[in-house]
């Protein structure tokens, strides 16, 4: 099957009927969902961090007693080692409540508009965009990848 590489995919396409200020607002609905996933990679950074710290922090302990601090080794023992960052919470309980709550949530309306608004399709602000902003015919300026063979 040949495909026309200068002609973007049905599903970067707009459907019928679909006018500039949906595409638009839309597209800035998917816009503010890919900052909370930004900012959702950056809470799993954290979670990590935190993580690594506290192990780090239990080393810094056991070398505080080791060189003969016991009384320094043993406050920061009880007072931080494997201490809660949020009430009740270490980061793991942190990053569950936010995918199962507001990141789970999120997602699902801005799916639920896409496919209410432009028939599901993802990206279509970005694609008329690129098509915008490419050159035609022209290498490395396609509208989408050669098919597989």
């Amino acid at each position: 099957m040949t495909v026309d590489r200068e002609q973007p995919a049905p599903e970067h396409r707009r459907p019928e009927g679909v006018t500039d200020a949906t595409v638009e607002a839309v597209g800035k609905l998917s816009e503010a969902l890919e900052t909370v996933e930004q900012a959702r990679g950056h809470l799993y950074a954290f979670h990590q961090l935190m993580g690594r710290a506290d192990l780090q922090l239990g080393d810094a302990v056991e070398k505080l007693a080791a060189s003969g601090h016991a009384a320094a080794a043993d406050r920061l023992q009880t007072a931080m080692v494997g201490r809660n960052v949020i009430e009740g919470r270490w980061t793991f309980q942190v990053v569950e409540e936010f995918d199962d709550g507001y990141w789970s949530e999120f997602r699902e309306h801005e799916k639920a508009v896409r496919a209410a608004l432009l028939d599901g399709r993802r990206h279509l602000f970005e694609a008329e965009m690129k098509e915008a902003r490419r050159t035609k015919d022209r290498g490395g300026h396609e509208a989408r990848p050669a098919p597989e063979q």
